[in-house]
């Protein structure tokens, strides 16, 4: 049987009036590739800040590994943490920083790029390898340990040459095409040795030749680090081609969950999304 790796519950995120995400349910055991769809505006990326810390859900938990790593039940039939400051009731939130998740093994990439563009491709990845180091404040300004340094900056080495970026690792990252600047921020996301690899919209701005290579990268690269994945993407050729199964999401609720062939042979799936345009 396959081992969990995460499992959302019950995840609620209001924005005001707004519900985003509206008590989503969904489960990605080990070595799987699961993509998360939907039109624009279905709450996707907002699950995905949800489960990575970014955002406080309203309501609902997220585990991680068989472990709670984030929840929080405003109703207060859970262990009573605090008490309410109004209305009497208790909160029992559970709430680490997107940090914190990162170094228990879940590590992500975002919709719009987010590179140190003063930064070369090679000093991009050293620089995400902090979340890994043992040395503590004092050893990192004053240089001191530095056999850590070297085995990082070795391990940096390394793995821009697997995903295929060691012939540019002294090149500025905004010099680079835009497909390699996709693989250079996913290969940051690899540097905090993550188990489980959540990518958001990675195919984004890419032209058909660039996704097909994506689509194959991707796959390359949860054969060779041992990856779980978890995806959000518009390009439906992609999702179909690398995906295990498949959740969707309309208006924040989940409408479908199923095969890349149950997917496309949904109804509702199709009425709410997969009869348009990707770019709609």
């Amino acid at each position: 049987m396959s081992k969990n790796v995460l499992r959302i519950e019950n995840a609620t995120m209001q924005f005001g009036g707004v519900v985003a995400v509206d008590n989503l349910n969904l489960e990605i055991n080990q070595g799987e590739i699961v993509a998360l769809i939907g039109p624009n505006g279905a709450g996707k990326t907002t699950a995905f800040n949800v489960t990575t810390g970014v955002y406080q859900p309203t309501n609902g938990a997220v585990w991680f590994n068989g472990e709670k790593i984030i929840e929080n039940h405003p109703q207060g039939k859970m262990k009573k943490l605090y008490k309410g400051e109004n209305d009497g009731k208790y909160t029992h939130v559970l709430a680490p920083t997107p940090d914190k998740i990162t170094k228990l093994g879940m590590a992500r990439t975002f919709q719009n790029i987010r590179l140190w563009k003063s930064q070369t491709v090679f000093n991009n990845v050293l620089i995400a390898k902090h979340c890994r180091t043992t040395a503590g404040v004092a050893s990192a300004i004053f240089r001191l340990n530095r056999r850590e340094e070297e085995r990082q900056r070795q391990e940096v080495l390394e793995l821009l040459e697997v995903v295929g970026l060691a012939d540019v690792k002294d090149e500025l990252a905004t010099s680079l095409p835009y497909g390699k600047q996709r693989r250079l921020e996913i290969a940051r996301a690899l540097a905090a040795e993550p188990t489980l690899l959540l990518l958001d919209e990675p195919a984004a701005g890419m032209n058909p030749q660039e996704t097909d290579e994506l689509t194959a990268f991707i796959g390359e690269i949860r054969d060779k680090f041992n990856l779980t994945i978890f995806l959000i993407e518009h390009h439906m050729n992609l999702v179909m081609n690398i995906s295990d199964r498949i959740y969707v999401l309309d208006f924040g609720k989940l409408i479908a969950e199923g095969t890349p062939a149950e997917i496309q042979n949904n109804k509702r799936v199709i009425d709410a999304y997969l009869g348009v345009a990707e770019d709609a």
